[in-house]
């Protein structure tokens, strides 16, 4: 008898997250995974003078890299839901891995910077994108109590990975070359492919009562043609519901889930990301050469994203563990609303830094501020969505954002060079911040926290028609039971429905017989319909 496949698909069956065990190494893949995520774009850029010197172009062309990996990242977010949904997280986790790997590999073959842009821009993009989405994905599924600090944790990967990726880079730059470096890198990515094979799917409730029917089923076939036969033929109708369930939730899943546009809270939080995303990433890419432009030597400048990159290895965590609070997740839309009222206030208060030391206090609530926005960020839409549509939010709401990281960084640079003053870049992208996180409170207060205490009750909620998976799991339910109760013979339910039977006729004989015809009264129609109902069945009988 064949088995189900559990690496077949995601069957959204709920299963209670073990919030611990397996989910600690998913957890340290999730890690890894964002660190290479976040991280390789911004490592890249240390080859980027050689490969100007090799090439013979300049700086914008070989910032394109960078570029067109983040743009992979952000926009292909709709392509990774469709596969996650149709494929399951591991096979797509391990795809990505290969892509990413294969893409700096054959870059460190590359002959022009066009085939630069097709290999490590577009195939190692495209690779970490079809690992990270997943990643989160997987998360969400082992943790629910925990999952604010497993969420922490997970973000800490990037400040990590950047503060080791980028002196890891130089070093093989002098030592090996940009091809040798590409090639050494390309290896290290390899290790997606590892952090894929532990994402290992939960098994899902109702695989496991398909087999545990199947189980039953294939044992009472064996047993002598008997009194026992009907155990037999019970779970064969068991194990035939079962079999139809899985149906009905192969032909209810979605590749790509819409309806979620639907949800109040997901179309909030989509619109502050994107004012968010436009002036949350400009400060620090600025930042280095706002510091040199005010007399700051070049190594104490580059060593203040190192401060930032520090701050927000402990913050993120930090911050995990505050959202987690049992009085405080409740209301984690807010927290989330305050940390980004937080970074843009820093932004604008260290508008006008003229000194290493005012730069250097910038830095350190910046990387408090930016680390609690990068842990909050994905636990508030899972708790607005919840993990059964996040696959299909995450990529959602990763396209628009792409939209506003193409917009929001190349505009300020344009700025910065009509103007020649970073002072009103730091107040444009602290004042976006800001709108951002009033938008999220505002929004979330009067919309959602006061719709919730007008909507009523629902009066009877199971009258209402259910979705293809609902109808999908009663049947899945009902087919244990039914394979499950093997202990009772066949013939018990038809002596219940005699004697069901006999008692009917026996209250309607007691009623035609009191009553002794139809109740009179003009409002006392239905009492006679029913009247006439049972004088019709008693002549039919005689």
């Amino acid at each position: 008898m064949g088995r189900p496949d559990p690496e077949e698909g995601q069957l959204p069956a709920p299963v209670k997250p073990p919030d611990g065990g397996w989910g600690w190494i998913v957890l340290l893949g999730c890690f890894v995974i964002t660190g290479f995520s976040y991280a390789f774009p911004k490592a890249v850029s240390v080859y980027f003078k050689e490969l100007m010197k090799d090439f013979h172009v300049g700086y914008s062309d070989t910032a394109w890299i960078s570029s067109i990996m983040l743009a992979m990242l952000y926009g292909t977010g709709p392509v990774c839901s469709i596969m996650v949904n149709q494929f399951g997280c591991r096979p797509v986790m391990l795809i990505g891995g290969l892509l990413a790997s294969s893409g700096m590999i054959l870059a460190s073959f590359t002959t022009n910077i066009i085939e630069l842009y097709l290999t490590a821009g577009v195939l190692t993009g495209l690779g970490m994108a079809l690992n990270f989405q997943p990643s989160l994905i997987m998360l969400g599924t082992y943790f629910d109590k925990r999952r604010p600090l497993a969420n922490g944790l997970a973000a800490a990967g990037s400040p990590v990975f950047l503060s080791s990726l980028s002196p890891l880079g130089q070093v093989l730059l002098e030592k090996f070359g940009w091809r040798g470096g590409f090639l050494i890198m390309g290896g290290l990515l390899l290790n997606c492919c590892t952090c894929g094979a532990v994402m290992r799917p939960l098994d899902m409730g109702m695989k496991r009562k398909m087999e545990k029917a199947q189980d039953k089923y294939e044992a009472k076939e064996m047993l002598p043609i008997g009194g026992k036969s009907e155990e037999g033929i019970g779970s064969a109708d068991g194990t035939k519901k079962a079999k139809k369930a899985k149906k009905k939730l192969k032909k209810g899943k979605k590749l790509l889930d819409f309806s979620i546009f639907s949800n109040r809270g997901f179309i909030i939080y989509t619109i502050s990301k994107f004012i968010l995303v436009l002036g949350l990433f400009v400060p620090p890419i600025l930042l280095v050469n706002y510091a040199k432009d005010t007399g700051v030597p070049d190594t104490e400048a580059a060593f203040l994203l190192s401060i930032i990159g520090f701050i927000d290895i402990f913050a993120r965590p930090a911050c995990g563990m505050v959202a987690g609070l049992k009085w405080v997740r409740p209301h984690v839309a807010y927290l989330f609303s305050f940390s980004m009222l937080f970074n843009g206030l820093t932004d604008i208060c260290s508008a006008r830094a003229s000194n290493y030391t005012g730069l250097v206090i910038f830095c350190v609530f910046f990387g408090i501020s930016y680390g609690m926005v990068g842990a909050l960020q994905f636990e508030v839409l899972m708790a607005i969505v919840g993990s059964q549509k996040f696959s299909s939010a995450i990529g959602l709401v990763l396209l628009i954002e792409a939209f506003a990281v193409l917009i929001g960084p190349p505009s300020a640079g344009r700025l910065v060079d009509a103007l020649k003053n970073y002072e009103v870049i730091f107040y444009l992208a602290g004042s976006e911040v800001v709108l951002s996180a009033l938008f999220l409170a505002m929004a979330t207060y009067c919309c959602l926290n006061r719709g919730k205490k007008k909507e009523p009750p629902p009066e009877n909620p199971s009258a209402g028609g259910g979705s293809d998976t609902e109808e999908a799991e009663s049947d899945v339910q009902e087919a244990e039971e039914h394979s499950s109760d093997n202990h009772q013979p066949a013939h018990s339910t038809d002596n219940a429905v005699v004697a069901a039977s006999e008692e009917a006729n026996h209250v309607a004989e007691e009623q035609s017989g009191e009553g002794g015809g139809c109740p009179e009264g003009d409002g006392e129609v239905l009492a006679r319909d029913s009247c006439n109902a049972e004088q019709m069945v008693e002549r039919d009988r005689f």
